[in-house]
């Protein structure tokens, strides 16, 4: 493997106080980023309801908060940048979808942060084979962490 880092800028924006560690934000970011074997510069903002639904009406025109949205950076041609993006958490959000789907709530955070990751990367789920591909992947990385298929209903 070569000498990659993957550096994560958390930024805790919510008065939550059942937050994951920083470093449980790290290794799920490394977890999804690592297999692609360069470095990359992540910001994760850990946001209330109110700015999650903010920005989703204003860039995807839903009135609603929602668990993660992904704000990839497009470097300019001719730049070398290991900036990829932003992901928007909404903690009260990812925190009701466990209670909701009977998830253990940090396994449903870790598939939070991987899916934000894939769609930085560019995967997206708009097709049911882009769908599929991705959750073959969100699927096996969270087992490595430990986890179960996310899209089984409990």
């Amino acid at each position: 493997m070569t000498n990659s880092t993957i550096t994560v800028d958390l930024q805790i924006a919510c008065d939550n106080k059942q937050l994951p560690t920083s470093e449980q934000f790290q290794l799920w970011a490394e977890t999804a980023l690592q297999p692609y074997e360069k470095s990359f510069e992540l910001t994760i903002r850990v946001v209330e309801q109110s700015e999650s639904q903010q920005l989703n009406h204003q860039y995807r025109g839903k009135d609603k908060s929602t668990n993660v949205l992904s704000f990839p950076f497009e470097v300019p041609e001719g730049i070398e940048l290991d900036l990829l993006g932003d992901l928007i958490v909404c903690a009260d959000v990812v925190e009701f979808e466990a209670k909701d789907q009977n998830k253990e709530v940090f396994a449903h955070w870790a598939h939070m942060i991987i899916h934000g990751c894939l769609h930085l990367l560019g995967y997206d789920h708009i097709t049911s084979d882009e769908a599929d591909e991705m959750e073959a992947i969100e699927i096996r990385l969270l087992a490595e962490l430990g986890h179960s298929d996310p899209y089984i209903a409990s």
